[in-house]
């Protein structure tokens, strides 16, 4: 029987999201899956929004009301053992102990209904489970505003305590416009424990947009990363229920350390067999191995789908077929994206959608959610602002499933080597009416972004050339931030002494003025010019020992002053005029003022000093940055000239580079006739954004 009393047996159903747990890693990501359950803790904004509206005022807070402010944030969940409460039996089978209570709303296993509802037109979802020994089932569904009220109970009570039974409901799609989700609590008697194994969602398979069977490609490209990428091989190649989905992996390798030379492929190979296709390929970037998974895809023209996925990336098989299952059922062609966890920290997601800011050229979080959330501390349960629908505008090509219908309408990925591709790409799909939707129980582990920073590496000339490019083509007229963002960058780079991304900078909008034809053109050996044109600044000259620099004359001092909003603006412009008009010059010292760690080198900590020891975002080298005004002086001018000349011929140049179709198959046909695949590949850079080649992540 479902909610509303009827039955739902002229149904035809279809699985569409299988609980899942982890076997591998519990103690690093189990609190993604299951939770002990505790008691509901919801923050007093949701029950009154217009507390939003009103500003805190610290000075008339007296000590027991902040008291109540810490307590609200305290993490609400017991610190008992999970393995006190429930141990998992399989992938898919999970035991309560006795009298204990466990909650499956957590983002690997709640069913994301809200979503199901605004993306495709079932109209009910069936719950079913195979259970043992004596307890209870509750259903849940929540709102938007993050409140849940239980939908049914479930009572189990099997007798011998041997054998499995069946139970089984219905959820109606009501409710659900602002967001919502549907899970299971479950409580065993205090007498028995109480198994549950096989649970899964169902959506009627009459409601399917996709009328005949489909199947998908994966789309892996890899540079020097053999260990990660066989292991993403082996994954796939474990998985019977997504083989079954499967075409074949189109794994474009760039590299000149090959994975077929790795011990272990020539099993994985044999294991796939056809579902594998191995192409060599000069190194042209991320953009490129992806596009060519793409390309083949379409040539073949068997499958439905290409699932973009990133080689260093642990993936989720269960989040790979709830991809291409919502994708079966969407209203209208859709880009289906997952989430990314952090890999050293593996239940923080760092974002479930993002938007792209037009006036800026820049992403931002989707409802002004931030980033980096912890599911660990604050469960998907407890989290009522998680419990909204949050729309996207792009997803990150860690993991991205494309129809095959969309890449014939839009094309591939714009030979942009790396950067700002998957930002493009779905952008352009908005523009043909295709929409991305990042969705919840979707995601992979990824390296992080907080030991990276790009303008300190060669990578700076491709996020910048292609950010404006990708404004070019999505921003009819360049706003007044659009100007600013253009001199901040310059200015705040500066402001750190790394004058070599500068220089990359400049090179991009000086590439970009040559036109979309010079930038396709040069696809194959720009990476190499880019190289050599930071070669010579004292920011790129990098030694891996402390003891290669004269020791600093003092030590890094972390004890800022906290200052109020106002008042650190009031200090950047003061720094940034004191650095257009300052005579400091540290190219003859010889000794460093001070060494500045890597998470302290942003532009307060170089106030006052002409040289500093900076150690890189991954700690493994460090360079000796030398302070030099007249040659800064000179960049911002011709910064400010490069991006005058860009804007003035703004309206031209847009026209010229969405006339020639960049990411056209007709184009990427010509880049990948005219590459060669010999082992002459430049094998000092990754082509992509993760510069660790060390070993395989941990399972």
């Amino acid at each position: 029987m479902n909610e509303s009393g009827t039955t739902s047996r002229e149904h035809t159903w279809e699985t569409v999201d299988r609980v899942v747990y982890p076997i591998h890693d519990q103690d690093l990501t189990l609190p993604l899956y299951a939770i002990p359950w505790v008691r509901p803790h919801l923050t007093d904004d949701v029950f009154n929004p217009r507390l939003n509206m009103e500003k805190l005022s610290f000075d008339s807070m007296n000590a027991n009301s902040f008291r109540h402010l810490v307590n609200e944030s305290v993490e609400s969940h017991s610190s008992a053992s999970t393995t006190d409460v429930f141990t998992v039996d399989d992938r898919s089978s999970l035991t309560i102990r006795p009298g204990k209570h466990v909650s499956l709303c957590t983002f690997f296993n709640a069913f994301p209904a809200s979503y199901w509802k605004r993306w495709t037109a079932i109209s009910m979802v069936r719950f079913s489970a195979e259970v043992r020994g004596t307890g209870e089932l509750v259903l849940y569904r929540s709102t938007g505003r993050g409140l849940f009220s239980p939908v049914t109970t479930l009572a189990v009570d099997t007798s011998n305590g041997k054998d499995f039974t069946e139970v089984q409901t219905t959820i109606t799609m009501n409710g659900l416009l602002d967001g919502g989700y549907f899970w299971f609590d479950a409580q065993a008697g205090l007498g028995s424990e109480l198994t549950v194994r096989d649970a899964q969602w169902s959506v009627p398979s009459e409601e399917r947009t996709a009328k005949a069977d489909t199947t998908l490609s994966v789309a892996i490209t890899t540079f020097n990363r053999t260990p990660y990428c066989l292991h993403q091989l082996q994954a796939i190649a474990h998985e019977p229920a997504l083989r079954r989905r499967l075409d074949t992996i189109y794994c474009t390798d760039q590299g000149t350390t090959l994975v077929r030379d790795e011990p272990g492929f020539d099993e994985v190979s044999a294991e796939l067999g056809d579902q594998l296709t191995y192409l060599r390929q000069t190194n042209m970037g991320g953009s490129a191995g992806f596009s060519r998974g793409m390309y083949e895809t379409l040539k073949a023209g068997s499958s439905a789908y290409t699932l973009l996925l990133d080689d260093d990336a642990i993936s989720e098989p269960e989040a790979i077929l709830r991809a291409v299952q919502f994708a079966d059922y969407a209203k209208h062609p859709t880009i289906v994206g997952g989430g990314m966890f952090h890999l050293d920290n593996r239940t923080v997601l760092y974002t479930q959608g993002e938007r792209f800011d037009a006036s800026s050229v820049w992403m931002k979080p989707s409802q002004g959610l931030g980033y980096n959330h912890d599911f660990a501390r604050f469960p998907l349960r407890d989290s009522p602002e998680r419990h909204r629908r949050i729309d996207s505008d792009f997803n990150g090509w860690w993991m991205c499933l494309i129809p095959t219908a969309i890449m014939k309408t839009i094309g591939l990925s714009m030979p942009f080597f790396i950067k700002f591709d998957d930002t493009e790409y779905a952008l352009r799909a908005a523009e043909h009416g295709f929409h991305t939707v990042c969705l919840p129980g979707v995601a992979v582990w990824h390296q992080a972004w907080h030991d990276k920073d790009p303008s300190r590496t060669w990578e700076e000339y491709f996020f910048q050339r292609n950010r404006w490019i990708c404004g070019l083509l999505h921003c009819p007229q360049p706003s007044r931030r659009f100007r600013f963002e253009m001199l901040y960058g310059d200015i705040n780079v500066g402001l750190k002494l790394v004058y070599s991304a500068l220089r990359l900078r400049h090179m991009g909008l000086q590439d970009i003025l040559r036109g979309p034809e010079y930038i396709v053109e040069s696809m194959p050996h720009k990476m190499a010019e880019v190289r050599k044109a930071r070669e010579g600044f004292a920011d790129t000259t990098l030694a891996k020992d402390l003891d290669d620099f004269p020791k600093p004359i003092r030590e890094f001092d972390r004890r800022a002053t906290p200052r109020a909003s106002r008042d650190i603006k009031k200090a950047g412009l003061h720094a940034i005029v004191g650095a257009l008009l300052s005579r400091g010059n540290g190219t003859k010292d010889e000794r460093p003022d001070v060494a500045i760690p890597a998470d302290q080198a942003i532009w307060r900590s170089f106030n006052g000093v002409n040289s500093a020891l900076v150690t890189s975002p991954d700690g493994s080298t460090a360079a000796w940055c030398r302070r030099d005004s007249t040659l800064f002086r000179k960049q911002i001018r011709q910064g400010l000239r490069l991006s005058h000349t860009l804007i003035k011929q703004w309206g031209a140049l847009s026209n010229r580079y969405r006339e020639y179709d960049m990411a056209s198959i007709d184009v990427w046909s010509r880049i990948f006739a005219a590459e060669t695949t010999d082992d002459s590949t430049d094998d000092a850079t990754d082509g992509r954004s993760n510069d660790n080649t060390d070993g395989m992540p941990a399972k």
